[in-house]
C-alpha cells in the first residue's frame, strides 16, 4: 500500500499513471531479488537478502544513443561507477545498476560483458557502466558476495515499463531506512501545461537515516516510534546510528542540457532533507539525473566506420521555465520520498 492509498499526498503535483519513474516515456526498470536462508549469519551461506536493480533510460540502446545527464553528491561515502565520465561528457552512456556495496564490481563487469557479447567481433567496444550501491550488511550476508553476473542478466531481461515493484526487491532487498525496512521507492509528477507538461520520475535505493528524524509530509513520525516498541535490525555500532546511503535516479523527458540536469540532481538532496535525512558523514547520498528530451545523441565511440555527426541540433528548456521546473521538483513534486514504500 502506498501513501496516496492512505490519504497522504506528498507535494502539490499530479502523479503520472504509475506514480513511478517508468512514467517517463521509454524508461524501464528491472529487478533480480535474492532471498534464501534464515537464522544466524554464516558467511558464505546466508541469510541472503540482496539483489540487482537496473534502470534503462529509454526504449533503445543507451550504449549507442546516450542521453544528457549529471551527478550530484550530497555526501560521498559511497560509490557510483562511471561518474567521472558522466561529469566529463555530460552523457549517460550505459544502463544504471543498483546493488549492495560489495557487489558493485560484479554488476559493473556484467553490464560491460553483456553489452560486449551483443556487439560484432570487429566492434572496438568501450564502456564505463554506471553502478551505484548501498550497504545491506545488517540483513544480508554481504561478505558472501552472492550477486553473480547471471543476476544482472535477469534484471535486464525483467526490465519493463509500467508499475515498478517497490520495497524489498532487487538492489533494495536488504536495505534499512530510518530504522525501518527500506529499499526501492519510486514516484513521478507531471508539470503543468504552462511548464511544458513534462514528466519527472525518481527511483531511490534507500538505506539511510535515523529513526527519530523520520518525517512524512512534514510530520515527525519517527519520534513517536521508539526502538523499544519497534526494534531496529541488529545492534548498530556505537556512533553509527543513521549510517547508510541513498542512491537517487531522476529522469525526465524535458529537453535539459547537462548543466540543467546537474541542477535537477541537486534537488534530490532536498527530498532527503524533507524526510529527515541530513547527509550523515557515513552516508553515501549520491544522485544522478538524466533527460531524454534530446534523442539521437552519439557517444562518438564504437565502430570507427560509424562516424558521429559533426553537430547536433538541440532543444533546451528556457532558463526561466527551467527555474520554475527545478523549483517544482524542490517542493517535493518531482521525487520520491526517501523511505519506502511511499
Amino acid at each position: 500500500m502506498r501513501a496516496r492509498e492512505l490519504g497522504i499526498r506528498i507535494g502539490e503535483g499530479q502523479p503520472g499513471p504509475n506514480n513511478a519513474i517508468t512514467d517517463v516515456p521509454g524508461v524501464r526498470v528491472g529487478h533480480c531479488t535474492l532471498i534464501r536462508g534464515d537464522g544466524p549469519l554464516k558467511v558464505g551461506a546466508g541469510p541472503v537478502r540482496t539483489g540487482v536493480t537496473v534502470v534503462l533510460p529509454h526504449d533503445g540502446s543507451v550504449w549507442d544513443e546516450p542521453v544528457f545527464a549529471a551527478i550530484h553528491s550530497l555526501n560521498g561515502n559511497g560509490e557510483l561507477t562511471g561518474s567521472h565520465w558522466v561529469r566529463e561528457s555530460g552523457l549517460l552512456t550505459s544502463p544504471i545498476g543498483l546493488t549492495n556495496t560489495h557487489s558493485v564490481g560484479v554488476v559493473r563487469d556484467a553490464l560491460a560483458s553483456i553489452e560486449g557479447r551483443r556487439r560484432p567481433t570487429e566492434d572496438l567496444f568501450w564502456g564505463l557502466p554506471v553502478v551505484g550501491e548501498t550497504w545491506d550488511g545488517y540483513l544480508n550476508d554481504i561478505r558472501g558476495e552472492h550477486v553473480r553476473p547471471e543476476h544482472v542478466e535477469n534484471a535486464l531481461s525483467a526490465a519493463t515499463s509500467g508499475p515498478v515493484e517497490e520495497g524489498s526487491v532487487g538492489g533494495g532487498t536488504g536495505m534499512v531506512c530510518h530504522g525501518f525496512k527500506g529499499g526501492i521507492g519510486t514516484a513521478s509528477r507531471v508539470t503543468s501545461e504552462e511548464q511544458g507538461g513534462y514528466m519527472v520520475g525518481v527511483l531511490v535505493q534507500a538505506n539511510h537515516g535515523r529513526r527519530h528524524r523520520l518525517t512524512v509530509n512534514g510530520v515527525n513520525v519517527g519520534a513517536t516510534m521508539p526502538t523499544s516498541e519497534i526494534p531496529i535490525p541488529r545492534e548498530q555500532l556505537p556512533g553509527m546510528a543513521g549510517a547508510g546511503s541513498i542512491i537517487g535516479v531522476v529522469g525526465t523527458n524535458a529537453p535539459l542540457i547537462p548543466t540543467q540536469c546537474r541542477r535537477l540532481a541537486q534537488r534530490l538532496g532536498l527530498g532527503v532533507a524533507r524526510t529527515g535525512g541530513v547527509g550523515e558523514h557515513s552516508s553515501g547520498d549520491i544522485f544522478l539525473a538524466f533527460a531524454t528530451g534530446n534523442r539521437g545523441l552519439s557517444s562518438g565511440l564504437g565502430l570507427p566506420t560509424n562516424a558521429a555527426p559533426l553537430t547536433h541540433q538541440l532543444a533546451m528548456l528556457d532558463k526561466l521555465v527551467h527555474h520554475r521546473f527545478v523549483r517544482f521538483c524542490g517542493r517535493g513534486n518531482g521525487r520520491a520520498p526517501s523511505s519506502t514504500p511511499y
